[in-house]
């Protein structure tokens, strides 16, 4: 468990999950090279982290807003944190960001419906947008770090983070909170991704041939 949480830890300049998200980041960097700036950029459930690990927190050309349930403290000059629901963004114009992104976050939001509303929002807000999420069909999930986690009953992963440390989640005794987690972590398929964005392209993130992960980014000629 240990080496898997090495491998996937975004924390760690050497370690494999951050050395995927580099490079997700210099596809994202290729697509926004040809706007022109400053550039209005909407990240729904990021990080002030993700923007300094990828050296472009405090860019004079880039005002980056950070949407999540709750307002966080930031110290970097270009971005600012507010509260917002993100399958539900009204208090934002349409198009009015000249992008949206979103990294590991719509398989959070709740059931199908949800992460639709959610994808809705995204492609109201932004002129252009770029959302990742991991893919279902991989073997080793995300979050747990069990491989086919996913594919089990609910019941069982309930029973199973009930009474295991699993992933970068603590052993959760109450049923409640732990039925929460695991009906707000759900992984979307190919097919799925593509029926949220169907005006958009899809970009494959692979390792050693299997599909990891998924981009929908639509906005760029």
């Amino acid at each position: 468990m240990r080496l898997l949480k090495k491998l996937a830890d975004n924390s760690d300049p050497g370690g494999f999950g951050t050395k995927m998200r580099l490079k997700r980041h210099a596809f994202f960097v290729g697509l926004i090279s040809s706007i022109d700036r400053p550039i209005k950029i909407l990240d729904v459930g990021g990080i002030e982290l993700y923007w300094k690990t990828m050296k472009m927190a405090d860019s004079q050309d880039l005002q980056i807003t950070l949407l999540n349930l709750e307002k966080k403290e930031i110290s970097s000059k270009n971005m600012i944190s507010i509260a917002g629901d993100a399958t539900q963004m009204d208090a934002f114009k349409d198009q009015s960001f000249d992008i949206v992104f979103s990294n590991s976050v719509i398989e959070h939001v709740g059931d199908f419906e949800a992460q639709s509303r959610m994808a809705r929002e995204v492609a109201r807000i932004g002129q252009r947008y770029f959302v990742q999420t991991p893919n279902y069909w991989f073997p080793m999930e995300p979050h747990f770090l069990v491989p086919g986690f996913q594919w089990l009953p609910i019941t069982l992963r309930i029973w199973l983070i009930r009474h295991f440390n699993l992933g970068w989640h603590q052993r959760i005794s109450d049923f409640e909170q732990a039925r929460d987690l695991i009906t707000h972590t759900r992984l979307l398929t190919k097919r799925e991704f593509r029926s949220l964005f169907p005006k958009a392209k899809l970009y494959e993130e692979k390792i050693f041939g299997l599909t990891k992960s998924f981009i929908m980014y639509d906005g760029w000629d």
